[in-house]
């Protein structure tokens, strides 16, 4: 592999806060931007959304239930103090549901925005269909560069010729450290500077430990 390049590079990542595998790979991204040129765009996309349709299990369809409201409140804090408040408040919303396997509750939402600094009257945002046509513009700008038969995390990078190439992932467990966060970093430039290059997978064999 070639040395890395010095040149800045933006990363659009698009996550679901109720997403375990999502808050895994944002860890990494985070990860990365201390050892690479790297600034992360973070952008809403939603489960819910992405499943309305789909024959899915009863069961994650209940899950699904509860989706909806920590988007939607991810939305409304974008909407009223600008997109840089999304990433704190991810961490702050991940944190609780993974990390400290807090209810997914407004309570715990309240608690969240509090955790970043934003009032916590937007969690009234939480019960209203007001910001959905917002939200929903945000997933498909997500899923529009990556396509329908992927999930959460999407991250989009810069190809061969400076380009968005979007993926699906990559999903891993436990988030990767230093110099290995960056070398996954490395070669997820590597393979989106590489065309007609869609897709490497195998089956996961671990669940997603929150270190």
């Amino acid at each position: 592999m070639s040395a890395p390049s010095a040149t800045p590079v933006t990363a659009d990542f698009w996550f679901d806060p109720l997403c375990p595998w999502a808050w895994m790979t944002s860890r990494w991204m985070l990860e990365v931007e201390q050892q690479r040129p790297v600034r992360v765009k973070w952008h809403v996309m939603s489960l819910a959304v992405l499943n309305a349709d789909k024959d899915i299990p009863e069961q994650y369809r209940e899950f699904l239930k509860e989706a909806w409201a920590p988007v939607r409140v991810c939305i409304a804090a974008a909407q009223a103090h600008g997109d840089e408040v999304l990433g704190a408040l991810y961490t702050a919303l991940g944190t609780r549901f993974h990390n400290n396997a807090e209810p997914r509750t407004r309570e715990t939402i309240e608690a969240a925005l509090a955790d970043a600094g934003l009032p916590v009257e937007l969690a009234d945002a939480a019960d209203s269909t007001d910001f959905d046509e917002a939200l929903k513009a945000s997933h498909k700008e997500g899923i529009s560069l990556v396509g329908e038969d992927v999930g959460t995390p999407v991250i989009a990078v810069p190809g061969a010729t400076g380009e968005q190439v979007a993926f699906f992932g990559p999903v891993v467990t436990p988030t990767p450290r230093g110099e290995a966060a960056a070398r996954l970093w490395d070669g997820t430039l590597l393979v989106a500077s590489t065309p007609g290059f869609y897709e490497i997978k195998r089956t996961r064999q671990a669940g997603p430990s929150f270190e």
